[in-house]
This record gives C-alpha cells, structure tokens and sequence, in this order.
C-alpha cells in the first residue's frame, strides 16, 4: 500500500465518539493500515487523551514519518498496556482504486437502500472519504455509521 499524505480530519459521523475518543477514529485507522500495525479497542481505550490525539494528528506519510508513527504507538501501547502490538497482514487498499467503486461499498449502500456510487462519484472523493467508506462497508464496523457518512460526503439522499 502506497500511503497518501492526508489532513487530520474528524468526520462529523464520528461525532458521538471523537469527543471522548472511546472509539478509533477513521485518521487512526488509515494511520494504522499506512504503519502496519493494530491496535485493538481495548488497548485504544487504555491510551490517555493527548496520546490518543497524538496519534490523530502525528504525520504518517513518509518513510520516517511511518517509522516513528509505528515507535510511538509500539511505546504507548508498551506503558499504557505491558503488551505488544500487533503487525497488520497486508491490508487490502480498495480506496486507492480510483477505477471502480469497491463491491463491498456498493454492497453496503444496496444494504442501506441507497443508490449505487457512480465511479464519478467515487474519484470526486478525498482518500480520507474513500477509506471510511470502504472502512464502513467491511464487517466488524459500525455498519449504521455508513448511510450518515454518504450523507456527509453529499452522496446520500
């Protein structure tokens, strides 16, 4: 996966838990799948608040930039958790595919009864929408969060 620099940006979807921080943020997320590392809620939710923010806003887009990303959450994940943290398998990066929209993502908008993304659509979005999106579409995340995100990227009715 080729890394994309991207703003620290909070998605108004995320609004229920950014204040607080009790679930990981999607410029986490991405900064995660970029470092190769995971990071589980349990040991999420054990970070102190500026750690937390740290990790929201630290650059993680060059190679050095990616090396101390990893070392900074290795080292929070270390003292606030006495344990390690996981390496990431490969991730599979269909956000960057500007071609065609995922089949997970149109999958998820059949589930929610909104209209399939045009490929137009899809290239209109920042790497930052596409992610969550395709983030939002895979199992094990807040399934409801993905109409609420189509909406705020002007793509929901």
């Amino acid at each position: 996966m080729k890394p994309q620099a991207v703003e620290t940006v909070f998605f108004a979807f995320e609004n229920d838990f950014v204040d607080t921080f009790r679930c990981i943020p999607m410029i986490v997320r991405y900064k995660l799948d970029t470092c190769g590392l995971k990071l589980k809620l349990p040991e999420w939710v054990k970070l102190s608040a500026l750690e937390k923010r740290e990790l929201a806003v630290r650059p993680c887009y060059t190679e050095s930039e990616i090396a101390q990303y990893r070392h900074c959450l290795i080292d929070c994940v270390a003292k606030r958790c006495q344990k390690t943290v996981s390496e990431l398998p490969p991730v599979d990066a269909s956000w960057e595919e500007l071609g065609r929209v995922p089949d997970e993502v149109q999958q998820k908008a059949a589930e929610w009864n909104c209209p399939p993304l045009t490929v137009a659509q899809w290239m209109q979005l920042d790497v930052m929408q596409r992610f969550a999106l395709v983030k939002l579409s895979r199992s094990g995340h807040e399934g409801s969060n993905f109409p609420r995100a189509l909406a705020e990227f002007g793509l929901g009715s």
